[in-house]
């Protein structure tokens, strides 16, 4: 596989000087456009001919065309090239003429402002109820008019033959694969269910994905971006992305429809800064979302096109289509003109390879009969997944191209044990590296805080490849600075395959931090976020003992674990509580609540798998401790945790308030710290970002035994780019705490309850300088302030996949 990979790498990575051959044809009625000018860096390339054609060789990666009563386009030189011009409107054209400011049409505006505030009324979900089927191909191939010319290359050249030779590729072609079928192709069928008393269902009907045998659960239920959603174009968060100008009035399908061109603002050029990226067709009367047309900044480098349909007096996609250019495969191939001077001269011939989505939704049927078990189990059911029954579903029959697409890339993932190496990937998504009959978690390699220092770990769980019911688990992890080892073993019995129910029983020997939340029901991406919490927290103490513990997955959005554990506790830092020391039995019970209503989840045979995590949530701890079989405590613990995020006219809002409170009498432990991420000893304060931590505050100095804290933090409506192509943004965040403890004296170690409001602020750069991480500059401010700038001060970092 390996040198299969580098190979096709190596072809993509040639570009050069080549013989082309460009066609130029109308958009609309696909005729030749003769006298069209081809340039490349202002210098004329030559016009096309009655039969819209030319040929020339060019040095750029790119030309321009240019026609009259057309708009100008720009196209990447390749060996074989078909690009479209779209006439200019007269209503264009007079935008062209009359727009110098670089602002968008107030009219333009008007409109859009009327579609979002009346989308929900036009969304298919403001139905009470509705069933429509959806049929999706996805494929990467080379464009479609060079593929004669790609064939061509083949029968020329002796370069693959040498190839083959040298890199024993055994029986495969590479001119079969290449020449006779598509690079990869994935097709889906889904039935979308919804009611307003149920909720939605999406029943995957059938899927299959050339190379590889195994499904894979979490890329099948990937939802289309226009279903159901604002589209990006539309939103408010984004209108400084775009200038907007009203350009004609039209007749679509019968309906009266406003037709808004738009372009993107970062065009530096002036002559670039009337070009348009697309359009957005909107009905006069409903102002519901007829179309959008989007292309790239060259156009025929890529376009998405979303098309609705009126049924029901509702607006329902109908159509997705996407065409994306993803890179240039360059060959090269011996020149038969060589000359003294050039032996060894070369040509490089390159063809396009793009991406194709095409997403059909019909046979709508609105108001259905509602039944309460179609909608039982997970937002997501899969039917089938062999692709038996796609031919029920194609709204087109697979073209011979496609058919041996399956068979060759099918045989490449035989050959290559790609199933093996997708199920690596996909395990990730859930914090997992799988191999064979075995996961390993991610979250438990490597870690690091102040009282074990580097923690390295190994987790490794048998999963349901050993047998769907029974999985068992062990780990074991060693930290540098306490020099301890740590240890687990534990036993999943599973009730039911439909969803998450199982028993589990464990055994375990380890050491944790002092007062902080449980995070059993966080997901992977949670508790990577509060990765960094004890960097600077020294408080630990040790815990030995054995659980048994039921989770079930009452509803979808529902998830409820009971526990019941006998422990021995002792702290591994210099602590008494009450004059009695500072180790002691514990017998507790345990039970822990997640509702998430609105996140989309799936049933795959690794478990249930989230797939959009959605807001609000709520999770919520309780634990009793009794005073049975030696435990030396009867005290009542609380916490909880309330996230949620919503989109107004002036941004996006995200807050995450929490809390919670021991009654009776509890060791240190048990108590809450205040998940501080600073350190007193360091002049600098940096951290990483943690889910409820504040960057300014010391870590392991401040317990209570009752607190409440919030989160706020506010998107700008403010978007902007820096370098490269992410778009950049700011946040400000708020955070603060307060509590309480009732008898501070019980507990014989330095630390300092927070009975005052504890206040930071702070401004996040979204991605960074167009990195993938976030930029946060924190000051504490209010009742804790103190002279010491550096103090007060801090720096945060934060991967932007973590998001909220």
């Amino acid at each position: 596989m390996k040198r299969f990979l580098v190979l096709l790498y190596l072809l993509m990575s040639f570009f050069g000087y080549a013989q082309s051959k460009i066609r130029v044809i109308d958009e609309n009625d696909q005729k030749p456009i003769s006298n069209a000018k081809i340039s490349c860096d202002g210098k004329v390339l030559g016009f096309t001919d009655i039969q819209g054609t030319l040929e020339f060789k060019a040095s750029c990666s790119t030309i321009d065309i240019q026609a009259e009563k057309y708009e100008n386009e720009t196209a990447a030189v390749e060996a074989d090239m078909e690009v479209t011009l779209l006439k200019k409107a007269s209503k264009t054209t007079d935008i062209e003429e009359v727009v110098i400011e670089d602002r968008s049409d107030p009219r333009a505006i008007e409109i859009l402002k009327k579609v979002n505030k009346l989308f929900k009324n036009n969304s298919p979900k403001s139905l009470d109820s509705y069933t429509f089927k959806s049929y999706e191909k996805m494929s990467m191939d080379i464009d479609q008019d060079s593929i004669t010319q790609f064939n061509k290359f083949f029968n020329d050249t002796q370069f693959f033959k040498k190839k083959r030779e040298k890199d024993s590729l055994n029986n495969i072609s590479a001119k079969q694969i290449f020449s006779k079928s598509k690079l990869f192709l994935w097709e889906r069928a889904q039935e979308f269910l919804y009611s307003k008393q149920y909720g939605e269902k999406v029943n995957i009907l059938d899927n299959r994905i050339s190379g590889l045998k195994q499904p894979i659960y979490e890329m099948i239920a990937i939802q289309q971006s226009n279903r159901d959603k604002v589209p990006n174009q539309i939103k408010q968060e984004n209108r400084g992305l775009y200038r907007f100008f009203l350009s004609d009035t039209i007749e679509v399908s019968g309906r009266k429809t406003f037709v808004i061109r738009f372009r993107e603002v970062n065009y530096k050029k002036p002559d670039k800064r009337r070009k348009y990226n697309g359009a957005i067709y909107v009905d006069t009367e409903t102002y519901g979302i007829q179309k959008i047309e989007n292309f790239s900044k060259n156009k025929n480098d890529g376009i998405i096109t979303s098309t609705w349909v009126f049924y029901n007096n509702k607006w329902f996609l109908s159509q997705e289509k996407v065409k994306l250019r993803m890179s240039r495969v360059a060959m090269e191939e011996e020149n038969k003109e060589k000359t003294e001077e050039h032996p060894e001269k070369k040509d490089r011939t390159s063809f396009g390879t793009y991406a194709f989505l095409t997403s059909t939704y019909f046979d709508f049927k609105s108001p259905v009969e509602e039944n309460r078990n179609d909608f039982k189990g997970y937002t997501f059911s899969v039917k089938n997944a062999d692709g038996h029954l796609l031919d029920q579903y194609r709204t087109d029959p697979l073209t011979e191209r496609e058919k041996n697409t399956y068979k060759t890339i099918d045989s490449l993932g035989k050959k290559y044990n790609i199933d093996n190496k997708a199920k690596i990937l996909t395990g990730l998504i859930n914090g997992q590296i799988r191999a064979g009959i075995v996961d390993f978690a991610v979250d438990e390699i490597v870690n690091y805080n102040l009282y074990e220092g580097f923690r390295l770990g190994l987790k490794a769980k048998l999963n349901e490849t050993f047998n769907p019911y029974f999985s068992p688990d062990y780990y074991f992890a060693y930290g540098f600075k306490d020099d301890q080892w740590k240890y687990g073993i534990g036993l999943d019995m599973k009730t039911t395959l439909d969803k998450n129910s199982f028993f589990r029983i464990e055994y375990y020997n380890d050491v944790t931090a002092s007062g902080e939340f449980y995070r059993r029901l966080w997901n992977f991406k949670m508790r990577m976020m509060n990765y960094g919490n004890n960097i600077n927290n020294d408080k630990y103490y040790h815990f030995r003992g054995a659980s048994l513990s039921y989770l079930n997955d009452v509803t979808n959005g529902l998830t409820l674990v009971f526990a019941a554990k006998r422990n021995i506790e002792e702290a591994k830092f210099d602590y008494e509580f009450r004059g009695k020391g500072g180790e002691f039995d514990n017998f507790n019970t345990l039970f822990t609540l997640k509702y998430s209503p609105n996140s989309t989840n799936i049933m795959t045979p690794q478990g249930k798998s989230i797939i959009d995590q959605k807001y609000p949530e709520l999770y919520f701890n309780y634990e009793q401790s009794y005073k049975v079989l030696d435990g030396d405590f009867n005290y009542t613990r609380f916490d909880a945790l309330f996230v949620h995020n919503f989109k107004t006219m002036l941004g996006t809002t995200g807050f995450r308030l929490y809390g919670g409170v021991v009654l009776g009498e509890a060791p240190i432990w048990k108590h809450f710290t205040m998940n501080g991420l600073a350190s007193p000893s360091k002049d600098f304060n940096f951290n990483l970002t943690s889910y409820l931590g504040f960057a300014t505050l010391e870590g392991g100095k401040y317990y209570n035994d009752k607190f409440i804290a919030y989160y706020f933090t506010h998107k700008l409506p403010l978007y902007f780019k820096s370098f490269g192509q992410n778009i950049s943004s700011f946040d400000f965040v708020l955070r603060g705490t307060i509590g309480d403890m009732k008898h501070p004296e019980y507990h014989e170690f330095r630390f300092r309850k927070l009975d005052h409001l504890y206040q930071e602020v702070g401004l996040e750069w979204n991605n960074f300088l167009s990195s993938y991480f976030n930029l946060g500059l924190f000051y504490r401010v209010g009742y804790y302030t103190t002279p010491n700038f550096k103090q007060n001060f801090a720096i945060q970092f934060k991967l932007k996949l973590l998001e909220f």
